[in-house]
């Protein structure tokens, strides 16, 4: 299945990707699409003959629980809505406690990386084929970026994925930022981790940006791509021709142009990083030059073997669902169980500020429980405007200062009718308006029901004589 090159698709930049030349796909959040219609961008690029490939970042694989069968039906029905060739997803886990450990449950709000070892396998193949046999379509994991690192792991990145692959069938998509990322902050070195995983099952690749600070990388989807990460890239090309490659941005959203640019220099990379060709019947793909006559056979050629290779169950990038090979047996006794502890251990450290487990890095996981309290801070100022809007410059501040030692204890809307609440208890905002207008917010989304129509508009107009 070819993709081509591609575009992660956000509402923020919905008119600038429908003008961009030369886009084959774009990926969307799935989380942030609804089950029963699309934003009119996508019906568009639909229209067009765009894939749209819907990406989760909820389902919490990695983690010691077996998927959520609510957020499983979700994606499926996100697929059938999408009519997408592939969902993916992540190989993290992004809540911990609960019943496994008779805890409090804790939300990361983010992604967590999985340890490798034995156990951590042996539960996620057994997650990942609950998720196949329930989704429509084939699935494909992302690596991660990662801060910090478990002590004690069994298995390399590259061994862990490629063991991952020929127990489950799953795909890939492989992320050079993650690997660019990780080779900055834990030693790991991108070329080994390439040459270890199994690249024919790789269903595409995602290029983002990051930046540097004080010697760790951060996976901000927030930056231009740089040279280092289209090296990695590179790197992969050299070993494959993926199927597409994909430009995401979660943020700081540059102009068209800029954009435009990026994606130029992902196609240069492909092109210069391409092997000499094999022959008359090696397939194009995206580092390809374009379409002529001789490739148009050639890609007739690659299309036959394909089919052939379907029909015999065989040959790269296999689309394996629930009723393509037996299922996986359930995790060993106890394995579930000692990652349920280590994961809620390490979630309660990074979140709610109890001892660090033995073995990491304190220092780093400083750095990682920051992170975390900074990203809840960016999502809530999203999912409620108006929040950083009434307390301006104070906003964020106040939320690291909410954040510090208070896990999420729901999705984000939650994280922010709490914020709210704390600040008001607090005797904030000093500015009595501010400290209306607050209070106004979190009547209107705390109640039983949401205020009638007279009543929202009684308070704004007394919003607005107030703030004269």
């Amino acid at each position: 299945m070819e993709l081509g090159i591609g575009i992660g698709w956000r509402p923020e930049i919905a008119d600038e990707v429908e003008a961009l030349a030369g886009i084959d796909w774009v990926e969307a959040v799935a989380e942030n699409l609804c089950a029963d219609h699309l934003p009119d961008s996508l019906v568009r690029l639909r229209e067009r003959g765009v894939r749209v490939v819907p990406h989760g970042v909820a389902l919490g694989l990695g983690g010691a629980d077996r998927p959520d069968p609510v957020r499983l039906a979700s994606l499926a029905a996100r697929a059938e809505l999408l009519g997408t060739p592939l969902v993916t997803e992540h190989i993290a886990f992004v809540r911990a406690g609960g019943p496994l450990t008779a805890s409090p449950r804790l939300e990361a709000g983010h992604l967590l990386p999985v340890p490798r070892t034995r156990d951590a396998l042996d539960v996620l193949c057994e997650n990942v084929r609950i998720a196949q046999e329930s989704l429509p379509v084939p699935l494909a994991l992302e690596n991660i970026a990662a801060l910090i690192t478990w002590p004690g792991e069994e298995l390399t990145e590259g061994q862990f994925l490629a063991e991952l692959v020929e127990r489950t069938g799953v795909r890939l998509l492989i992320d050079v930022a993650n690997l660019h990322t990780n080779h900055v902050n834990l030693g790991q070195d991108p070329a080994k981790a390439l040459d270890e995983l199994p690249v024919e099952a790789i269903a595409y690749v995602h290029v983002a940006g990051g930046v540097e600070k004080n010697g760790v990388w951060h996976d901000t989807h927030a930056h231009p791509v740089t040279a280092p990460v289209l090296d990695v890239l590179a790197e992969l090309r050299s070993r494959v021709d993926p199927p597409g490659v994909l430009l995401e941005r979660d943020d700081a959203f540059p102009p068209a142009g800029e954009l435009a640019g990026e994606l130029d220099a992902i196609r240069a990379t492909l092109r210069r990083a391409a092997p000499p060709t094999r022959g008359p019947g090696a397939a194009p793909g995206v580092g390809s030059a374009s379409a002529s006559a001789s490739a148009s056979a050639s890609a007739s050629a690659s299309a036959s073997a394909s089919a052939s290779a379907s029909a015999s169950g065989e040959g790269p990038c296999r689309a394996v669902r629930g009723g393509d090979r037996p299922p996986v047996a359930p995790a060993p006794a106890g394995a579930r169980d000692r990652t349920a502890v280590a994961q809620a251990a390490l979630l309660s450290a990074l979140v709610a500020g109890t001892p660090a487990p033995e073995g990491f890095d304190h220092r780093r996981l400083r750095v990682q429980s920051r992170a975390l309290a900074a990203k809840r801070a960016d999502v809530v100022a999203k999912v409620a405007p108006e929040l950083p809007e009434i307390l301006g410059d104070g906003y964020r501040a106040a939320f690291l200062a909410y954040a510090d030692g208070r896990p999420m204890s729901g999705g984000y809307r939650r994280d922010a009718l709490d914020f709210a609440e704390h600040v008001l208890i607090a005797g904030g905002p000093a500015d009595p308006a501010a400290r209306r207008r607050l209070t106004y917010w979190w009547q209107d989304r705390a109640g039983a029901r949401p205020p009638r129509r007279g009543t929202r508009l009684i308070r704004a107009a007394r919003a607005v004589l107030v703030g004269r």
